[in-house]
């Protein structure tokens, strides 16, 4: 019988880059002209993983938006992972805006990874183990053509593949 190999598809973001970011974007929100007057403030919560941004208006919420993901991008964290809220009225003429890091596959995503995988006519088996996917074949190409077709796909969320053995 020949050997089994697999890989496992995950969706993982790094906290402390996500911190880091934060931090950058604390700095550059009071140094900056046109947003340092602004009552524009950010917060991040490592227990929820969560962003809470107050402003006076929509236009300064997603300049904030724009300074964070700038930051998060430049410490190599895919924005894919975060999901924000609408807009929510807050005290006076504020607005607050809520957004979540996103971290493990959900079952529907995982369930349409799953059928993606099947459809591509390659002899691979994938199974959902929690908020992973697990892929096995016994060729290594098989497994390749699928982290390659899969890359092709917006799924909605970051996605590594860890475990390749």
């Amino acid at each position: 019988m020949a050997k089994e190999n697999s890989f496992d598809i995950v969706s993982q973001v790094d906290l402390q880059e996500v911190d880091n970011a934060y931090q950058q974007t604390l700095k550059e929100l009071s140094t900056r002209y046109d947003l340092k007057d602004s009552n524009a403030k950010v917060e991040f919560s490592k227990a929820d993983k969560a962003f809470t941004v107050h402003a006076p208006a929509d236009f300064v919420a997603k300049q904030v938006i724009d300074v964070l993901n700038t930051k998060l991008i430049r410490r190599n964290v895919d924005i894919k992972a975060l999901k924000w809220s609408d807009p929510i009225a807050a005290t006076g003429q504020s607005v607050r805006l809520v957004g979540t890091v996103q971290e493990g596959i959900e079952q529907d995503v995982a369930k349409k990874i799953s059928k993606d995988i099947r459809d591509s006519g390659q002899k691979v088996k994938a199974s959902i183990e929690g908020d992973k996917l697990r892929v096995s074949s016994a060729s290594r190409d098989a497994l390749q053509a699928i982290i390659a077709m899969l890359k092709e796909n917006d799924y909605g969320l970051p996605l590594q593949y860890i475990n390749y053995r």
